[in-house]
């Protein structure tokens, strides 16, 4: 017995110290990718010594000679922190994932390859310009001297996910960086979710799209052909389609698009004297944030923003004379058209000419583990057929057709990267309505503020022209076989709406809608927001000037228009009625939630339980008002529809009918619907929360979620990569936390502001911006979540583009010099 215990202690003590030992050498290859800021470099492809002058936050300044030798840096500083991320990225537009992911990125690899993205974005190259040309072989020259030091000087593969997937690194070209552009085009344009949504409720009953899915409100919007009556044989709309579960999806579910906020105002309205401007774009949320900070001391003169790694471009951000933000314009540029194929020879397909061939060509998709996938890639001259078994294509595609789709994004001459190249040299809001022009996608509006007190917004982006006898205003998918269905080239970009120096002094926008024009020049009928919009009207006329510090207020506005909207509309038959109830019971409870209610001023604050009954109550209610009638197609709704629930208890045309449960013999009335609701919502919190409503927090259940997209999914190291904090806002505050709709945590934060900025033109020093995570993509860096907590709680770093400054904080300088006799490498 004494002998098997000395050997069950020895077996032990070895398993903890291989264990020990094991974790020290992974903690020790992991660290070796930590980069030292504080290095000189000899590197092949520079024209002369560069300096990247790190603050104590790790913003990158970055000084050279010429203009090539910055983007140089700025390249391979991009590298050094996030070079995993810039790969993945890569990666995704390639289709290319299921090499190192497996099986499990098949159905991402299919659509990017019939997408043809990259292929696309190498024929984009030669169209841009030669400033361009240039700044995006310089960056992928200081991209690629990263990894040569990577690959020479025994620096942990550059990431530590390289150790954990097995994932080559290429070295960088031209076209990757307009690909990731493309990608991030993809990832905001949206239109095809709302085509095929709108037409499966068609089929299933033409007369609820006008309550599902309203127009907003404004005249100019014609009705709307019946689905079927377009395509008599389509599928029955009972028929769900099979989706997907991939993680690595870049085409974001309906409602988790892009968003954003951006305003601008003119001196008379600014306290200062001077034009403001402040933006805050949405995007998932992720570690690392999808954003970077940097700054280029450019032949033009400096500029400082927010980058997206892989792209040689301040995205959002300022110079010394011009400021600009960027919010998802909501334009639609996206057509889905059903092919009809020829019974003879599905290889063929119909045209308004007679049958024609499909554009084919095969590609192969490698997997790890498995045998390659061999693809035939079909486009039709209305573009890419898609897989029907992504977006619910299969439940709208009659038997004999495929979807192909139109999408301004898929220009092989697409000039975008040119247009974000130039506006960081212009000068002026004209010279950067120049600049615009260049611009295909995604369809952005662009907020500007010069130092001349002139603020203006501009649509930029592609608009496709349509017939106006198109058969459907490209609101659902139409036969592509008729010509004047089809796309008719483009808008001329002098039409697109532009506000240049308004009257008031102050433009903005919150995606809503801009523009009132009849179709076809139209530019959307689906617009991203109908209520965030009210509050900041609110904000900005409740003040004759604002400063700085009132715009970074309404950025961090946490008030709900839609709550203040919908509670006195849902609960106007419930508050304070019936007989007092005792303790413990569910009458006293939901008395006690509507007297919590019926004093709250709708701001979605964390520390508050009433945010978190309000959220709870109107999702049981869409679910209850939706799930009788429609069936498998409910879960379509994931997210709140404001405009719905008010057109049901005001009862715009007949919409009341929505609160009666076909399934019962009674006629439930909206007030029983609304009591039956919020019990249900609250025995569901008390569950998960529980009992005391006063001790109920917002926050708890609306933890932002910047969770690392390989390793957070990883038992144990989703603990140590994925950064979780409990945030105010919700779906429809200017201080924007989208929801996730579903899932055991439904309310979470998983969509918002990952930059916000504000900057004064009156004082540019003072102008301030932030990011959602860190700099670093390491999670064993300081600098991987150090910014976090300041996002969390509305705090900011500054925006100073005076050298001085930026040496005096300076926490790192990295010193770049040519290494003689080395030629840069571009393969």
């Amino acid at each position: 017995m004494l002998i098997a215990f000395r050997w069950l202690v020895r077996l032990i003590s070895a398993v903890l110290i291989l264990s020990v030992l094991g974790l020290a050498g992974a903690w020790y290859f992991a660290a070796r990718s930590l980069p030292d800021y504080n290095e000189a470099l000899e590197v092949a492809g520079l024209g002369a010594p560069v300096e990247i002058v790190r603050t104590t936050d790790n913003v990158p300044h970055i000084f050279g000679a010429s203009d090539d030798d910055v983007f140089f840096g700025l390249g391979l500083a991009h590298a050094q922190d996030r070079l995993w991320q810039m790969v993945m990225l890569r990666r995704t537009v390639q289709g290319r994932l299921a090499e190192v992911f497996g099986p499990r990125a098949l159905p991402t690899d299919e659509l990017m390859r019939r997408l043809d993205l990259y292929t696309l974005a190498t024929q984009s190259v030669t169209a841009q310009d030669a400033r361009t040309r240039a700044a995006l072989d310089a960056y992928a020259r200081g991209v690629n001297a990263w990894i040569e030091e990577v690959n020479t000087g025994a620096r942990g593969r550059g990431a530590p996910e390289f150790f954990v997937f097995n994932a080559e690194i290429a070295y960088w070209q031209a076209a990757d960086s307009i690909a990731i552009l493309k990608l991030m085009a993809l990832e905001q344009s949206g239109n095809l979710h709302d085509e095929v949504l709108r037409a499966r409720i068609s089929l299933q009953n033409p007369a609820w799209v006008a309550d599902l899915m309203p127009d907003m409100p404004g005249p100019g919007i014609a009705a709307l052909p019946d689905y079927a009556a377009l395509f008599p044989q389509a599928p029955a709309p009972i028929r769900q389609a099979a989706g997907t579960s991939d993680p690595f999806l870049p085409l974001a579910p309906r409602g988790l698009g892009g968003a954003s906020n951006a305003w601008a105002a003119a001196p008379k309205r600014a306290a200062a004297g001077g034009a403001l401007l402040a933006n805050d774009p949405h995007l998932g949320l992720s570690a690392p944030s999808v954003w970077y900070l940097a700054r280029l001391e450019l032949a033009s003169g400096g500029v400082i923003g927010g980058t997206i790694p892989g792209i040689p471009a301040v995205l959002t951000g300022r110079n010394g004379d011009l400021g600009w933000g960027i919010t998802t314009a909501y334009a639609d540029d996206q057509d889905l058209f059903i092919e009809e194929l020829d019974p003879a020879d599905p290889e063929r397909y119909r045209t308004p000419e007679g049958w024609a061939g499909f554009e084919t060509r095969r590609t192969i998709l490698k997997v790890k583990d498995q045998a390659p996938v061999t693809l035939t890639l079909r486009w039709s001259d209305n573009g890419p057929i898609l897989p029907p078994a992504q977006f619910d294509l299969a439940a709208v595609t009659p038997r004999g057709h495929a979807v192909a789709l139109s999408w301004t994004g898929l220009d092989p001459a697409d000039t975008s990267m040119s247009a974000a190249v130039a506006l960081m040299a212009a000068r002026s809001v004209a010279e950067a309505e120049a600049a615009g022009a260049a611009f295909i996608a995604p369809a952005l509006n662009l907020t500007l503020a010069d130092a001349t007190g002139k603020v203006g917004q501009i649509l930029i982006g592609a608009l496709p022209r349509r017939d106006a006898a198109h058969q459907s205003q490209g609101r659902m998918p139409s036969p592509g076989w008729i010509a004047t269905n089809r796309w008719q080239g483009r808008l001329a970009y002098a039409t697109n709406p532009r506000v240049i120096a308004p009257q008031g002094g102050i433009v903005g926008n919150t995606n809503n809608k801009t523009v009132d024009r009849p179709f076809p020049v139209h530019v959307s009928f689906d617009w991203g927001d109908s209520q965030r919009v009210l509050r900041w009207l609110k904000l900005m006329q409740d003040r004759e000037v604002h400063s700085r510090e009132s715009f970074i207020a309404a950025q961090l506005d946490a008030v709900s228009p839609a709550a203040r909207g919908l509670l006195p509309l849902v609960g106007a038959d419930l508050w304070f009625t019936g007989q007092a109830a005792p303790e413990g019971t569910p009458e006293r409870r939901r008395q006690r939630a509507l007297e919590l209610l019926a004093n709250w001023d709708g701001e979605m604050n964390e520390h508050l339980p009433e945010p978190l009954i309000y959220a709870a109550w109107m999702r049981a209610l869409q679910a209850r008002l939706l799930r009788d009638e429609l069936g498998p197609l409910a879960p379509a709704f994931l997210h709140l529809e404001p405009l719905f629930i008010e057109r049901v208890f005001r009862n715009v045309q007949g919409a009341g009918k929505w609160c009666d449960v076909i399934q019962s013999a009674p006629v439930e009335t909206c007030t029983d619907i609304a009591r039956i609701a919020l019990d249900d919502a609250l025995l569901d919190l008390s569950s998960r929360f529980g009992a005391n409503i006063e001790s109920w927090r917002w926050g708890d259940a609306h933890q932002a979620q910047h969770d690392h997209a390989v390793l957070g999914r990883l038992p144990f190291l989703g603990a140590l990569v994925n950064i979780r904090q409990s945030t105010s806002g919700g779906d429809f505050t200017l201080m924007r936390g989208r929801t996730a709709g579903t899932g055991p945590e439904p309310f979470a934060n998983v969509h918002g502001a990952g930059y916000r900025g504000v900057y004064d033109f009156a004082d540019p020093d003072s102008s301030v911006f932030v990011i959602a995570t860190g700099q670093s993509g390491h999670p064993l860096s300081r600098h991987y979540d150090d910014l976090a907590g300041l996002w969390r709680r509305g705090e900011y770093i500054p925006m100073s583009l005076d050298p001085g400054l930026a040496r005096a904080a300076a926490a790192g300088i990295t010193v770049l010099t040519p290494a003689p006799g080395l030629a840069a490498r571009q393969d």
